[in-house]
């Protein structure tokens, strides 16, 4: 983990920390001793959330194809707001970190042109090729779940949108004509999609599908072919109160 990613990852966590903190004292302020008050008045679900996703990319150009473990890994915490009186169903709003890389053989190199991308040749030998993304994420959720204040183990099903800013882009190769390592602005800054997630107590399948297309639309291969890659994130998401 770099440097880059440390102060992001030390950043979120110390806005979980205080968001729980102001989230605890409007609870206790909040709180009122009124004899015909129902025991799961105030509870709320899921308020942080980490997850690990095999990441696809979509559309990619002619020849492109994926190699190694195309991970990414996300974190953050959402506001619950229950909207009906059981509290089963919710709206989440939420701050989140997602860091994502994808191994893949479109070379990026940079030139005094700008970038240019290229299929990697079948006869050159290379370790790694890479881009990699830090996003900072706004997620919103609608929530159902069949938890009461006293269920710790339920079903749920969270369906949402996530919007999301890219902090930093970079592309990465380690191969026998030399290391390649640079900040990528052909990214698309912005970022969204829609989300879901489904599962019991624990364990809960995860998926994202970006709406809109990974890099800028003027992007395109040396071949002149244009690429329109779009990410399609598989994997797992562990809900923490």
């Amino acid at each position: 983990m770099n440097e880059m990613t440390k102060r992001i990852c030390v950043g979120i966590l110390l806005i979980i920390i205080g968001f729980q903190y102001v989230t605890a004292q409007e609870e206790v302020e909040n709180t009122i001793p009124v004899m015909d008050t129902l025991p799961d008045a105030n509870y709320r679900e899921d308020q942080f959330y980490i997850g690990i996703t095999y990441n696809i990319l979509q559309n990619r150009p002619s020849g492109i194809s994926q190699n190694n473990l195309s991970n990414g890994l996300h974190l953050g915490v959402i506001r619950d707001f229950p909207i009906n009186k059981k509290r089963n169903k919710a709206i989440g709003i939420g701050l989140g970190y997602s860091y994502n890389a994808y191994f893949h053989n479109l070379k990026a190199t940079q030139t005094d042109n700008g970038i240019t991308y290229q299929e990697i040749e079948s006869d050159e030998n290379f370790k790694r090729n890479k881009y990699r993304t830090h996003i900072v994420e706004l997620p919103i959720e609608f929530r159902w779940r069949t938890s009461t204040a006293e269920t710790y183990q339920f079903w749920r099903i969270y369906a949402g949108f996530k919007a999301g800013y890219v902090l930093l882009a970079t592309s990465k190769f380690v191969g026998d004509s030399g290391d390649l390592k640079f900040t990528n602005d052909d990214f698309n800054r912005f970022q969204y999609g829609l989300t879901l997630s489904a599962g019991y107590n624990t364990w809960n399948f995860h998926v994202y599908y970006g709406l809109n297309q990974l890099f800028k639309d003027e992007t395109k291969t040396l071949e002149g072919e244009s690429f329109d890659m779009n990410a399609i994130k598989v994997g797992l998401m562990f809900y923490i109160l």
